[in-house]
């Protein structure tokens, strides 16, 4: 099984939630194998109980797992880690400062890791301190630069801009999107981005030259009855990304 993530030839890859094994098999189907469905650790009562549900969705999906923390909780951090470890996936979120230990627990450099970093409402900064304990003290404000530079001192893939709330941060994530170009990093916008602003938000990042993409579309192509992310979405996004 390939530990990276299948990006389109342009870059792009899908990033949505699963709810299921079957729900992760019919948007893998809707995206044509071009996303990583995402299983939130927070959902499970221990590591073994992730570790058994998640070795499913692998088998089925060709390894298009993404380890989740759940709404960027930074409590999940360790159990992100620890899981990954055994899972092998071709994507992890981790916040900014479990990257480096999760980078070393998968024993490879293959795996998709994003580090979390926030919006400050200040063009060109963001902060980092994303992690269980730095989260509960004041903003760790650095230039984006800065901070793409200590994740790759960590063995991190990609910038994870979260919450985005959709364009509320637009001249933000112009600046992050032409520093991971300038700087070639990856980038995954996540937050707040639904059918309407998706290409908007693609976009930015594509004409700012950033050579792979992830962005993340979870609760607005949510069934809110029955909880699974809609393929019919899914697809309607994967023609979206096939257009660049």
């Amino acid at each position: 099984m390939t530990l990276l993530p299948n990006y389109l030839e342009n870059g792009i890859c899908l990033n949505v939630l699963a709810n299921s094994v079957q729900n992760a098999k019919d948007c893998y189907q809707a995206a044509e194998g071009h996303v990583v469905l995402g299983v939130l650790t927070k959902n499970y009562p221990s590591d073994e109980a992730a570790i058994e549900d998640m070795k499913l969705y692998k088998n089925e999906i060709n390894n298009a797992v993404s380890v989740g923390l759940g709404a960027g909780d930074p409590k999940q951090s360790s159990m992100v880690t620890r899981v990954s470890k055994v899972i092998q996936p071709q994507h992890v979120n981790q916040v900014f400062t479990g990257v480096g230990a999760t980078r070393e627990a998968l024993g490879q450099h293959e795996t998709i890791i994003n580090g979390l970093v926030s919006p400050t409402g200040k063009v060109g900064l963001v902060n980092i301190a994303t992690g269980p304990l730095s989260s509960q003290t004041p903003a760790t404000e650095v230039p984006i630069e800065t901070a793409i530079s200590l994740l790759k001192d960590m063995g991190g893939s990609s910038i994870k801009f979260f919450p985005m709330k959709g364009l509320t941060h637009e001249e933000e994530f112009k600046a992050v999107a032409k520093a991971c170009a300038e700087n070639d990093f990856d980038l995954e916008p996540t937050g707040g981005i639904d059918l309407d602003n998706f290409e908007e938000i693609v976009k930015i990042a594509v004409d700012a030259g950033v050579k792979r993409i992830i962005p993340h579309v979870y609760s607005s192509i949510i069934d809110k009855e029955t909880g699974d992310t809609r393929p019919e979405d899914v697809a309607k996004l994967y023609e979206i990304i096939k257009k660049f």
